[in-house]
């Protein structure tokens, strides 16, 4: 196959949004997200999230997950609440301040969406999803 490979390509774009997401949120005023907090701030789901199980998804160690939910706890963009299924664990969850940074967040991906959508048209855009979610299927041990 000529060309990078496929999952470099997939890199570069990655880190392309990455890099918009991380601007539109300076640019908004949330000057104090390093990129490794909103890395983890973007595996945080509604029903929050235990920090073993975020430094396993993050792939990285429990250690450095404490220090990321510490930093983003202090910054106001999570909170730690008891866990309802275990009385002695905690589980991470987004405080006001971390939805309305994702709020920008998410306005940018979708942005960031329509102008792929622009530049491939509509049936490359589909089946760049389509083949994206197959791959996803045996590549995330998370999905």
């Amino acid at each position: 196959m000529a060309g990078p490979h496929p999952g470099l390509l997939m890199f570069i774009g990655a880190r392309y949004v990455e890099q918009r997401v991380s601007d539109a949120v300076l640019a908004a005023g949330y000057d104090d997200l390093t990129p490794a907090m909103g890395r983890a701030a973007a595996r945080l789901s509604d029903d929050g999230i235990r920090v073993t199980e975020l430094a396993e998804q993050a792939r990285i160690t429990k250690q450095s997950a404490s220090v990321l939910v510490d930093q983003l706890e202090r910054a106001g963009y999570v909170e730690r609440v008891p866990d309802p299924s275990d009385a002695r664990a905690r589980l991470v969850v987004i405080a006001p301040r971390g939805r309305a940074v994702q709020q920008v967040a998410r306005r940018t991906e979708r942005a960031i969406e329509r102008e792929w959508a622009a530049h491939l048209g509509p049936e490359r855009m589909a089946a760049l999803q389509d083949a994206l979610l197959a791959l996803r299927e045996i590549t995330d041990p998370f999905a």
